[in-house]
């Protein structure tokens, strides 16, 4: 959250997705309080707040599909997939 993207493999890319599409989805709420407190039981008080303040308002009329995986050529060491997640902008 903080960074806006990171390189992972492809399993932990996909898993990470679904969690931060919930988290988007929360922060997008009117409450800002609210959001912030449901998301610092998830998250560290930081990312909470740049999630609500941030992130949240950006995909205000998105209805979902918040991330975007991009794969990448295997890892040499390996052989494992490897992808950038990202915040779609």
């Amino acid at each position: 959250i903080s960074k806006g993207r990171i390189t992972t493999t492809e399993a932990r890319g996909k898993t990470l997705r679904t969690g931060i599409e919930k988290l988007i989805t929360i922060a997008k709420k009117e409450d800002v309080v609210a959001a912030q407190r449901l998301l610092v039981q998830h998250v560290n008080a930081a990312s909470a707040k740049k999630l609500v303040t941030e992130i949240g308002p950006s995909f205000k009329d998105r209805k979902g599909g918040y991330t975007r995986i991009m794969h990448l050529p295997p890892r040499a060491s390996d052989g494992s997939r490897m992808v950038i997640i990202e915040f779609v902008s």
